[in-house]
């Protein structure tokens, strides 16, 4: 498949969100990124369903929600009512998660497990088969801005070999410090969704040049 670029609104500009978001989607970008916290699962407190409702009116991007939230099953409904293309949840601490893996495909949303960088890859072992994405987290979650994890390169690769031999592979998508400096390593070690905000939102030369100076790193 080919590489796919989620841009953070985490580090938009919330005075010209709509603004920001037209000019991810006319740089290039193919999905906007968006960090769901609760103050309980992670300390920042973000964003809700509203939130992703007003970028499904500003885009036709498919919105890639990122829950990092506790008891995710009580949210699936909200946010798949307020646009949401994707879904992500993390296994930590969630017995429900192939229940809520389950309701998040039957709306037709893609249904991604999340690794926080203190988690194995091997939690995916009785889980992969539910999943269509996998998102590795490349930093703690929780900030946007942290430095990129490089030991989280070799999980990559883990994740990569875990999933090569499954019929339809899910999508593997990297988050945290992503940018023309890291991306590649995570790109060789086997991702194939990039998801970056600073790199992006806070390029000096403007969103359309930090997408590019992404894009030229994909394959």
């Amino acid at each position: 498949m080919n590489s796919i670029l989620s841009a953070s609104i985490l580090s938009a500009n919330f005075e010209c969100l709509k603004s920001d978001i037209t000019a991810c989607e006319k740089a290039g970008v193919d999905w906007i990124h968006i960090d769901v916290m609760d103050g309980h699962f992670v300390q920042n407190l973000t964003m809700g369903p509203f939130i992703v409702n007003a970028c499904h009116r500003m885009t036709s991007l498919p919105l890639d929600c990122h829950l990092m939230v506790e008891n995710p099953e009580h949210l699936v409904k909200p946010f798949v009512e307020a646009g949401a293309g994707n879904i992500t949840i993390h296994p930590e601490n969630n017995p429900k998660i192939l229940d809520t893996l389950a309701e998040i495909k039957s709306y037709g949303c893609r249904a991604g497990i999340a690794l926080s960088p203190d988690t194995p890859a091997k939690k995916l072992e009785r889980i992969i088969d539910y999943a269509d994405l996998v998102l590795v987290m490349t930093v703690h979650p929780g900030y946007s801005g942290q430095v990129f994890m490089p030991e989280m390169v070799d999980k990559v690769k883990e994740v990569h070999e875990m999933v090569s031999s499954l019929a339809t592979p899910p999508i593997i998508e990297v988050d945290g410090g992503i940018n023309p400096e890291t991306i590649e390593s995570v790109r060789d070690a086997g991702a194939n969704a990039f998801v970056s905000a600073s790199a992006i939102f806070h390029h000096p030369e403007g969103i359309a040049a930090g997408v590019a100076s992404l894009r030229k790193y994909f394959l």
